[in-house]
């Protein structure tokens, strides 16, 4: 009650921005008469001159209002558009690092050109992010006309380019990409072997378009490289024939909301008889028990052409958000293998993890990060905690015409299509045009075949007609047009009422904007569109059918958004049943109780307040929980994010060449004080010490023992006589190598850490797979994660550096030849970075959303060993030499 009072005197927290923001909209609207004066010379001049401005200590702020407005009279001039004050504000709000709300239609790719530009100015590179390529290509070609008059190149990143392409794009001014092209570079760059080599340049400012679907939905969804293990597939084919010898209820049991498999008393008995085991539960079947939950859920809660379709004779899955077909991507942990048994295809191996990152920890990397969308203030709380993101509501340019009807309950799913075929069938025939939006493949194909019984002429839009995306989506408004679309198929694609005539044009005349052949079709075709929209509007504009509830609000708001642009009529429904997902897991037995309480026929539909409410109330408590798991993996991998920033960091310094003898020193020092801690442990008696395991030691790393013979047995005898020897062998490696051994040190180096980081994700994959287990030991997962990693890691830098240490102090070159070639002999392999998945995170990944913990090693502080490098020798090796050298990780150590 208090918070209505507030908010009635005060406004809500978005009217007070938008009154905040109000004064600069002003500002730059004042300064419009004048910019609209200039020349096209005068107005181009003004990029380098602000540029200029910038250099000597003006901020991007500061020249805000005068960037905004010459952006905005340029994009009179070149592209035919000038900005709404509403789309201002909503690059204002970009600008600060915020996410700009704003409804669908209100024109988010040209408010995105105002932030894009005035940032662009620092010459640090923007990247402007989309879902697809489509959409990338589409809003790099058509905003780049105004960045290229305006002084500004602007690259874009698809699927398909090579290196030095990707390079160039980058070192653009502006750069449209994809998300997931984006990460994999990141990951890419830290693979390689040359900084030279690296694509990226940074990451000092990013606009996400669509975030909601960036940054939220998919970022439980890591993104990894990774190669083939070495791992039998037979073990997936053996469980895969017991699978269907298992009874629901009886053997195991399932829990849908969480996606979960467990087996009762009488189905481990049956996996034993089946299998052949005496103990299912014996240490060396635990692999198999994992497999057999993997089965369940293959066969019971992943359904073909729901979750994946088989596309070439390999598993692809669909996008649950978009219903998109997702290839290259698989699910980890063995449920890809599961489901490809299952399907009688080939099973392939698993893959090891060479890279890993999700897109919460890659985006919180840039400097600025801002996003937009049309529906983010359901998810508030979230952007704020994870990315310290403000989401402002942006208001409309028009007022919403849109009718949002009440949700109708149908008992059968049967009754439902039905309904909604002969609903389409009475608006289609006026000429009303509909957009249906459906959860899954299987779906729309279902209604599909409902319509066509009643002789309804209408385009499917799912994941396998995903290439004629744009196109039909974009076409959704014409008069009579009745599109069945996946979930959010086409999101980012502007519905006209009476059809898009620039796009009409290109498929009627088959040429390029801009082209006398384009000229003329759009010229012809324009007064038909516009008659036409003027008929689509008295018609009541686009209906929009939903034919189910999403687990999210926010993708119901943007099926619901697709109607009513710029103050265009519209009107949205949606028909539920108690069979759809949603309701029968969440809500359906207390509706199905009320429905024969009150004895409704199949047929006839309830339309109550109640039941939309209860609805909203289930799809909140999904919100809240994919909530949960969002953070609790982002808790899980920020673990390894500082690890992977800090062995990312040791690479860098290495590929950078500074100091790289300084390094070795520093890893040499830290080993032999580990060697030292090892057989010689400080304040513990001599007995305990192992003078013969400290020689052997020595022997393998650096080829030497120390020789005690006549002196006394001493801690600080044998420290000195260990330095000795170490220095003495480190300056006869560099002598011998002489130009060399930069080089040599510098990939021996890179070798170590890229050997060791891929085992460690190894060992951290695995951790993950078995920490929930903790659980049961009344120990907090997390914290129990935190610690075991934390001591893996130790163990991986000593690991890092004592194998790098002995390959530097062993190693010896052998052969003639040139230095090019002893160089590139040098040059460690590349990993084939062509193998890329995305790999669904299982629950083993993702535990328990508990507490932070800090761990801590309880391990004391060690000696510290350091090393000084004498005189470099520098001189040419003769002949002689050279013949005594050999290649690096070949040969002889």
């Amino acid at each position: 009650m208090v918070t209505q009072i507030l908010t009635k005197i005060f406004g809500t927290k978005h009217d007070r921005e938008m009154k905040r923001i109000q004064p600069t909209v002003d500002k730059i609207a004042s300064l419009e008469p004048a910019m609209a004066a200039l020349t096209d010379e005068q107005l181009k001049a003004k990029t380098p001159e602000f540029q200029e401005r910038l250099k000597k200590g003006e901020t991007v702020d500061d020249i805000l209002p005068e960037a905004f407005a010459v952006c905005r009279e340029a994009s009179k001039r070149v592209l035919g558009m000038r900005h709404y004050d509403v789309q201002m504000i909503g690059g204002i709000v970009l600008n600060r690092g915020n996410i700009s709300e704003m409804r669908t239609g209100e024109g988010k790719t040209l408010v995105a050109t105002l932030p894009v530009y005035l940032n662009a100015l620092t010459g640090r590179g923007v990247h402007v992010v989309t879902v697809n390529d489509y959409l990338a290509r589409r809003d790099a070609e058509w905003m780049g006309r105004l960045y290229g008059w305006l002084g500004l190149t602007t690259g874009i990143i698809v699927h398909g380019l090579n290196d030095q392409q990707r390079k160039q794009m980058y070192a653009c001014d502006i750069t449209y990409c994809t998300n997931n092209e984006l990460g994999f570079d990141y990951l890419r760059d830290n693979m390689k072997f040359d900084l030279a080599d690296y694509v990226q340049r940074g990451h000092y400012f990013a606009i996400v378009d669509e975030c909601d679907s960036i940054l939220v939905d998919e970022a439980r969804t890591p993104l990894i490289i990774s190669g083939p293990a070495e791992s039998s597939t037979e073990k997936y084919l053996a469980v895969n024939a017991i699978i269907p010898h298992l009874k629901r209820d009886v053997h195991f049991t399932m829990e849908e909301k969480t996606k979960t498999a467990s087996l009762t008393d009488d189905g481990n008995a049956k996996v034993e008889e089946l299998m052949g085991l005496s103990n299912l539960y014996d240490p060396q079947n635990i692999e198999i028990l994992h497999h057999v939950y993997q089965g369940l859920k293959a066969h019971y809660l992943y359904r073909r052409d729901v979750e994946y379709m088989i596309k070439d004779g390999e598993i692809v899955i669909v996008d649950e958000f978009t219903g998109r077909l997702m290839p290259g991507r698989r699910w980890s942990d063995g449920l890809h293998q599961a489901i490809e048994a299952k399907e009688g295809v080939e099973v392939k191996s698993e893959n090891q993890t060479l890279a890993t990152i999700t897109f919460q920890n890659y985006f919180r990397m840039y400097d600025k990060l801002s996003g937009m969308t049309g529906t983010a203030d359901t998810e508030a709380v979230e952007f704020k905690k994870i990315y310290e993101l403000d989401v402002n509501v942006i208001p409309t340019n028009k007022p919403i015409q849109r009718k949002d009807q009440e949700d109708v309950v149908y008992k059968s799913e049967k009754a439902k299509f039905k309904a909604i075929t002969a609903d389409i069938k009475e608006r289609s025939a006026k000429g009303q045009p509909i957009l249906v939006g459906t959860a899954s493949i299987e779906k729309s194909e279902s209604l599909s075949n409902f319509l066509k019984k009643e002789g309804i002429r209408h385009e499917v839009l799912n994941a396998k007609h995903h290439e004629r995306e744009a196109e039909i989506v974009a076409q959704a408004g014409r008069k009579g047009a009745v599109t069945i679309a996946t979930n959010m198929a086409g999101r980012g694609t502007d519905i006209m009422l009476g059809g898009n005539a620039e796009m009409l044009a290109k498929a009627k005349s088959g040429a390029a904007e801009g082209t006398p052949e384009y000229e003329e079709a759009y010229n012809a075709l324009k007064p038909q569109v516009e008659a036409e929209r003027a008929e689509v509007k008295a018609l009541g504009g686009l209906y929009i059918v939903g034919t189910e509830r999403h687990e999210s609000r926010r993708i119901d708001n943007q099926l619901r958004g697709r109607a009513g642009r710029q103050g265009d009529p519209g009107e949205s429904k949606f028909f539920l049943s108690l069979e759809d997902n949603l309701m029968r897991i969440f809500n359906g037995e207390r509706i199905q109780k009320i429905m024969e309480m009150l004895n409704i026929p199949e047929d006839e539909p309830i339309t109550a307040k109640m039941v939309t409410n209860a609805i909203e109330g289930a799809q909140r408590k999904v919100e809240g929980h994919n909530f949960d798991i969002r953070k609790n993996l982002m808790e899980y991998d920020t673990v390894m994010n500082q690890q992977r920033n800090a062995i990312y960091s040791m690479r860098r310094k290495v590929l950078e060449g500074q100091e790289i003898e300084r390094t070795t020193l520093d890893w040499l020092g830290d080993s032999v004080s580990n060697l030292l801690d090892t057989y010689l442990p400080e304040g513990a008696k001599k007995e305990a010490w192992s003078i013969e395991g400290l020689n052997n030691s020595l022997g393998q790393m650096f080829g030497f023992k120390v020789d005690l013979a006549g002196k006394p047995v001493d801690a600080e005898v044998v420290t000195e006589e260990v330095k000795k020897g170490v220095k003495e062998v480190f300056e006869k490696q560099k002598s011998s190598m002489g130009p060399f051994f930069e080089q040599v040190q510098k990939m021996i180096l890179l070798q170590s850490i890229d050997h060791h980081w891929k085992n460690h994700l190894y060992v951290i994959d695995k951790l993950k797979e078995g920490i929930g287990l903790r659980g049961y030991a009344q120990k907090d997962p997390l914290i129990e994660y935190k610690k075991e990693a934390f001591m893996a890691f130790e163990k991986l830098n000593n690991t890092i550096k004592a194998d790098a240490v002995e390959k530097v102090m062993r190693v010896q070159l052998v052969a003639q030849q040139s230095e090019e070639e002893v160089l590139e002999s040098l040059r460690p392999e590349e990993a084939d970075l062509s193998e890329l998945d995305y790999s669904s995170p299982s629950e083993a990944d993702i535990g328990h959303s508990l507490p932070q913990a800090n761990a801590s090693s309880s391990e004391p502080e060690k000696r510290k060993m350091t090393f000084q490098s004498g005189p470099r020798d520098d001189r040419p090796m003769n002949r002689e030499e050279r013949r005594r050298m050999e290649k690096p990780g070949k040969g002889k150590r």
